[in-house]
This record gives C-alpha cells, sequence and structure tokens, in this order.
C-alpha cells in the first residue's frame, strides 16, 4: 500500500449505483487483538485483520517489545505471546504509535503495570497534540509514572510500577480509557474494578470473554472486575467489517438519489451502532439481516436504500456509541432541510483535530451555517444542494474522518472539492478510494 502523501481533487457529482460490497476490517478490533495476543500465553491468531497504518504502527509496537509476530498470508496472523508482564524493551528505547490514539492508550495501559519499564512514547504531528492528560492521570493511580511531569502531551517517558495494586475506576464515555484500565488491572495485585453509566464499546472485554477466571462482568450492576495477576490463555479472533468506515457508503446511499448498497459482513456490535439507531429513527432505509455472533460480536449484512430524511436530534447518549460518525452525521445534517442538534459532543475538540470546528469551516464553504454552543452543535441544513459553482479546500489536518466525510460531500452537492494529504484515511480504511471507485466515483490524485 502506497502511503506517500497526495491530494484528491472532486470536480463531479456521483451517478446512481446498486452494488454489494465489503469495508475495511475494524480497527479497533485488529489493534486490541495484537495486543491482548502480545500478553496471552502461547499462540494466537488472528484473522481478517485491517492491514492500515495505524495496526502497523501495533505490530510494529509489540515487536519492539520482544513479541514474535508471523503473517501467514494477507489479513492472517500469528502473534507468540509473551504472557502477563514479560514484555521488556531495552531502557530509553522508543516506541512510536503513529496516529492511533486507540494504540497509544491502550498499549501503555499494558506497560504501566508491567515491571521494569522505562520507554519513551509519542505519536506523529496529529496525536502529540492531543491530551492524554485524563489516561496519565488514571494509570498514575496504579503507580506508574510519567515523565516530564505535568505535561500530558506526546513526546513523554513511561516508568512502569513495579508493585501495581487494582484500582476502582469510574468510566466516562471512552472506551480507550476503560479498556486501558482493564489492562493494566491484568497484572495487577488484587482486584480492579469498573463501573460504567454509559456503556461504551466493549471489544476488549469481548475478545477477554473466553478468560472466565479473569474479568467477570454484572450487566445489572454496569460493573466489571478484573482479577489481577492470572495467565491468559492464547485468543483466536476473526474481525469483521468495520462500522464506522460501513457508515461512509450509507451516508452517501442514503442521500443519493435511486441508490441502494448491502453491505456484507460488517460488526454490529450494539455499542457501535449509534449512526445507524439514530438514522432509522429520522427515517431512513437501513435493514440489518444475516445476523450471527463471532467472538462474541454480532456480524451481520447492512442494507441501506435512498430515501428521505428528517432533522437530526441526538442527545448525549448517542455520543458513546457513534465516536467516529460525527464528521459524516455532520454532512448529511448540512443536506437535509430543517435544522440539526447534536449534544454532548465536547470530546470531540480532542479527537485527531477539532472535529466541530472543522467540520464548521468545511460546511460553511458551500453557505451551510452552524452554531456551537454549551457542547450543543446546530446545523442549519439547507437540503440537497447543487454547489458546483462554488469550490472547497480541506487542509492537511491528518485526520482520516474528516477527509472521508469531505470526499461525500463533495460526491453529494459537484463542490469543486481538493482534500490535503488525503492518504491519512489509509490509517483506518486503505480500500476507501477503491470501493468509492466501483460506486462510480471520479476524482483525481495529485501528487
Amino acid at each position: 500500500m502506497d502511503n506517500k502523501s497526495f491530494n484528491l481533487i472532486i470536480n463531479s457529482k456521483i451517478g446512481l449505483f446498486k452494488k454489494n460490497i465489503l469495508v475495511d476490517s475494524d480497527k479497533s478490533i485488529s489493534i486490541r487483538s495484537f495486543l491482548i495476543g502480545a500478553i496471552s500465553q502461547g499462540v494466537s491468531s488472528a484473522k481478517n485483520i485491517l492491514e492500515s497504518g495505524d495496526v502497523f504502527s501495533t505490530i510494529e509496537c509489540i515487536k519492539k517489545l520482544g513479541v514474535v509476530v508471523k503473517r501467514i498470508k494477507p489479513k492472517n496472523y500469528l502473534i507468540y505471546g509473551n504472557g502477563l508482564g514479560a514484555l521488556n524493551i531495552n531502557h530509553n528505547k522508543k516506541l512510536n504509535f503513529g496516529n492511533s490514539g486507540t494504540l497509544a492508550r491502550l498499549l501503555i495501559g499494558i506497560l504501566s503495570t508491567t515491571p521494569g519499564i522505562r520507554v519513551k512514547v509519542r505519536g506523529d504531528n496529529s496525536l502529540n497534540k492531543r491530551s492524554m492528560k485524563k489516561l496519565i492521570n488514571l494509570l498514575s493511580e496504579f503507580g506508574a509514572l510519567f515523565l516530564p511531569k505535568k505535561k500530558f502531551k506526546f513526546p513523554l517517558t513511561l516508568v512502569s510500577t513495579n508493585m501495581p495494586v487494582g484500582i476502582n475506576y469510574n468510566a466516562g464515555i471512552s472506551a480507550q480509557l476503560k479498556s486501558a484500565a482493564i489492562l493494566a488491572g491484568l497484572n495487577s495485585y488484587g482486584l480492579t474494578k469498573i463501573f460504567e453509566h454509559e456503556k461504551s464499546r466493549d471489544h476488549t472485554e469481548n475478545i477477554l470473554s473466553k478468560n472466565k477466571h479473569v474479568i467477570k462482568i454484572n450487566t445489572k450492576k454496569k460493573i466489571t472486575t478484573i482479577i489481577g495477576k492470572k495467565n491468559l490463555k492464547p485468543i483466536n479472533v476473526v474481525v469483521p467489517g468495520d462500522p464506522s468506515s460501513a457508515a461512509f457508503f450509507s451516508a452517501l446511499t442514503l442521500l443519493n438519489k435511486n441508490s441502494s448498497l448491502k453491505i456484507k459482513n460488517v460488526g454490529l456490535n450494539k455499542t457501535r451502532i449509534g449512526f445507524y439507531k439514530l438514522l432509522r429513527k429520522q427515517g431512513a432505509s437501513i435493514k440489518f439481516k444475516n445476523l450471527k455472533k463471532n467472538n462474541n460480536e454480532v456480524v451481520g449484512d447492512i442494507i441501506v436504500k435512498s430515501c428521505k430524511l428528517k432533522p437530526f436530534r441526538a442527545t448525549k447518549l448517542y455520543y458513546a456509541s457513534m465516536t467516529d460518525e460525527y464528521p459524516i452525521l455532520f454532512v448529511m445534517a448540512g443536506l437535509i432541510k430543517g435544522t440539526s442538534s447534536f449534544k454532548g459532543i465536547n470530546d470531540l475538540t480532542n479527537k485527531e483535530s477539532d472535529r466541530i470546528l472543522e467540520m464548521q469551516k468545511i460546511l460553511k464553504q458551500i453557505k451551510i451555517e452552524s452554531k456551537f454552543s454549551n457542547g450543543e452543535l446546530k446545523i442549519y441544513g439547507q437540503g440537497m444542494l447543487d454547489a458546483h459553482t462554488k469550490t472547497v479546500k480541506v487542509p492537511n489536518l491528518g485526520d482520516h474522518r474528516i477527509c472521508m466525510s469531505s470526499f461525500v460531500l463533495a460526491l453529494l452537492t459537484g463542490a469543486k472539492t481538493k482534500i490535503m494529504n488525503f492518504e491519512t484515511v489509509f490509517t483506518s480504511s486503505p480500500s476507501f478510494l477503491k470501493i468509492m471507485q466501483t460506486l462510480g466515483a471520479k476524482f483525481e490524485i495529485q501528487k
């Protein structure tokens, strides 16, 4: 896969389409498979892995920590686990997380309670701008140290604790922080208890669930208990398609006249389908078919048909189950007649970019107005626009979701659009442009 820098130029609308597609594999589950495989006993297998920038960063990091990873064939890997507490790296060596916040938070969770670790950690320019204050505060409770003190952005030096003790943790809406607490708890003495008021994505729990001696989930009381210092059995994961990647093709289909799409073999975990639930509530023609369970994950086909939609009313309760889909929802809101509102979305300001501000700027270029205050974004939707006389420029933000959303906006409105550094999309969706081509999208790559 060519990851060299390039810009994307789009000059024309997309025509109608009726297609069956497969989307890229789920990034969240792919990353977790390697990390949990690395600390399990024996040989784990991971099939249908997403082969993208973020996942390659994960593989590089665990190899530096002494784990053997073998690629058996495309997308299929064996992970020779070192066991719990057995990752190691020479002092003051560096780990680079690239663009991946998931990798950063989860691997730092593991390393914080792995004895004898002193390592420099960093990401790319985009990740180095993101605050890690909540992560640092959480893992300091287990006894880990981060230097320099009172610095909350990468690069940092992580010094693990040799005597980690389990904690009680009140989880917010971040699945990454919850997962960091779970993974740190695995190698801590005693119990780590995680209390959830709102359920965030639970892929970490699902992958660990065969280790019943390690993890106990009380769904009624919303408490997850981790019993520390117990060996983990090897895992065998088959990764489904990514529902977040599928969202962009679904959005395009819903708003593109006389179009339909069947997206096969997508992960439909209930903590990940807020986007589809919200759309159905607004009248979207979306059906889930051929549902089955695989590694405790629900998998099925998504069938989408173009239709008329009502403006969105998304309360803060949606946030945890559709965090990645807000940029494309903002595009849709701009192209549906009437005022849409999105509440409880403050955390979007600390993603790969400030996703609220940047999407407002993009929409404004085709005269779609919006207003953000007190954690609520209102978008004053114009209905389907013909914007072929307008130009849209998307700067280099290092944000794959904004690039993908701007691409869909260009295809639906005909706005002459230039998206800088589109290669960032390959961190999560290396097949994105190929799939768009099969649907009839026309674009030009500018190197």
